[in-house]
This record gives structure tokens, C-alpha cells and sequence, in this order.
């Protein structure tokens, strides 16, 4: 798990270096720079299970209006019959941007969430 967690951490920072150039830094670079702290405290046995699930809620949120917003994933899905997200990197059409914030949210919200129930675990079996 730690080695896991570091790993986590490493990647959700650098994510939020690459929102650097995005037109919404601003909101972005907390996201993966919240759930790279949380990674890096699971990863040195601290855990935090309030602060996990308030992170998990706002990305549900926040993921919950990427899935509906128009040129959001619903949209992609629907009318854009799933389009390639992955064929460049350069998001051209804005249901691919909104669409891997989307999927970016769920990757934080699985983080968060595996290091809830690790963390839960571990304090009730007195390991932590």
C-alpha cells in the first residue's frame, strides 16, 4: 500500500503540473494537489477518513456536473457516439476536456476511496 500511495502521490502531483497551461488552473491543480497530500499522508500511515470523505463528496459533486453539463460526458456518450479521448493530447472539441475531468475526478475519488477503507481497516484491526 505505501509503495502504492507514493506512487499516487507522485502522479496527482504531477497531473496538477500539467493543468498548469489549462484555461482553469485555478480549480484543477487543488483537486490533484488534495488527493496527493492524502496520498502521501496514507503513505507514511496517516489517515484522515473526514477528510477523505469530503474529498470524495466534492468530486462526486463536481463529477456529478461534468457527467450532465452540455459537452459533458452524457453528451460525448450520446452524441459524439464515445469519440477517441486519448487520439492527441490536444483537447480540440470540448466534450474531450470535459469528459477527462470527469474521468480525472474518478481517479481522485478512487483514491481517496481505497485509502478510506485501508485506513478504516487498519485503525479498527489497531495496525495504524
Amino acid at each position: 500500500m505505501k509503495a502504492l500511495n507514493i506512487f499516487l502521490s507522485l502522479m496527482f502531483v504531477l497531473f496538477a503540473g500539467l493543468q498548469y497551461n489549462d484555461p482553469d488552473p485555478y480549480v484543477w491543480m487543488p483537486i490533484y494537489l488534495y488527493a496527493a497530500v492524502f496520498c502521501w499522508l496514507a503513505a507514511r500511515q496517516r489517515f484522515y477518513p473526514k477528510w477523505y470523505i469530503a474529498g470524495i463528496l466534492v468530486y462526486l459533486a463536481y463529477a456529478t456536473y461534468k457527467f450532465f453539463d452540455q459537452n459533458g460526458v452524457e453528451d460525448w456518450f450520446t452524441k459524439h457516439h464515445a469519440e477517441n479521448l486519448a487520439e492527441t493530447m490536444k483537447a480540440t472539441k470540448p466534450w474531450i476536456e470535459e469528459t477527462r475531468e470527469f474521468f480525472g475526478l474518478f481517479i481522485c475519488i478512487g483514491a481517496l476511496l481505497m485509502n478510506y477503507f485501508y485506513g478504516k481497516w487498519k485503525m479498527k484491526a489497531g495496525r495504524a
